[in-house]
């Protein structure tokens, strides 16, 4: 999934994208200046950023396209900018202004350092990533669907007792378990919510399904894997208060008993461009401190 390409230097519309709250860090007037002296491209961001960007910086025409889209902040701000990134049909370039950072490239003081490597001419990574597509169905009609880089998460929310869920792959009933919730998650989610709940670390290259069940009834139901041919769905057995599902963090609908929520590989991927050439292995051994005692 990892494609060698090389930067074309004569960009004419970069995007911006960046989580509000980091503000302070940033002086956006200088930062246009910076990236206009490698470029003359003209910048451009989300409608529903343009009240906190400079006057020379203009909102994004619907589905107008862009060759990059640098987004600054952490992952929460990446897995925002999705939408942006795939409607304008840009690569995201992550810069890391917040704390984590596993989807960003560098940090925001490494800026002057990498960003010319974007226009002169240099080789780079575009990585693309596998994302899901979830819907739900009610009485068999879908009444909310959405797209997830990390995850599909069904949670039972604030009351304590534990819910029936039953979990079919390509309509084969594979088990029913009563939990906190069930989690399905991309590789790249895999470093998520996912390995919290035990699940295993997937290399985003590796097209994959991972479910994974929240604090299940018995220790006997464990994180499986599934090929990303197939199509998972999840039937509300038993519920006993608005259990939520849940899209890359967001609550986007509440369930009921009887719903079904159908998840599989989205034809859609997300491409992101890497100017340092770590490998994903590198940024667990930093970020995860993976091996160290």
């Amino acid at each position: 999934m990892n494609k060698k390409s090389d930067v074309s230097s004569d960009m004419k519309k970069i995007g911006i994208f960046i989580n509000e709250s980091f503000l302070h860090l940033i002086d956006m007037k200088d930062l246009g200046s910076e990236i206009r002296s490698f470029t003359g491209a003209e910048l451009i961001c989300s409608s529903d950023q343009v009240h906190v960007m400079p006057k020379d910086i203009r909102a994004a025409k619907p589905n107008e396209a862009l060759d990059c889209l640098l987004v600054f902040g952490g992952d929460g701000t990446i897995l925002s900018a999705i939408d942006f990134s795939i409607e304008s049909s840009a690569p995201i370039l992550g810069i890391n202004s917040g704390k984590l950072g596993f989807l960003t490239d560098f940090s925001l003081y490494d800026f002057s350092r990498y960003i010319p490597r974007l226009f002169n001419g240099c080789k780079h990574k575009i990585i693309e990533r596998l994302m899901l597509e979830t819907c739900v169905k009610r009485e068999g009609e879908i009444i909310c669907s959405g797209f997830a880089l990390n995850d599909a998460v069904i949670y039972k929310g604030l009351v304590s007792r534990l819910i029936d869920i039953k979990f079919y792959c390509s309509g084969k009933f594979v088990l029913e378990t009563r939990c906190d919730g069930m989690i399905a998650a991309t590789p790249t989610g895999s470093t998520a919510y996912s390995l919290s709940a035990g699940g295993p670390i997937i290399s985003p290259e590796i097209e994959a399904l991972i479910v994974a069940a929240l604090c299940p009834h018995v220790l006997s139901v464990r994180p499986m894997v599934f090929s990303a041919v197939d199509s998972l769905t999840f039937k509300m057995a038993k519920i006993y208060s608005e259990t939520m599902l849940q899209i890359d963090g967001k609550n986007v609908q509440g369930l009921i008993d009887g719903d079904l929520i159908k998840v599989k590989a989205a034809k859609q991927k997300v491409r992101f461009i890497s100017l340092t050439g770590k490998s994903f292995y590198q940024t667990l051994r930093k970020k995860l401190h993976m091996g160290k005692i």
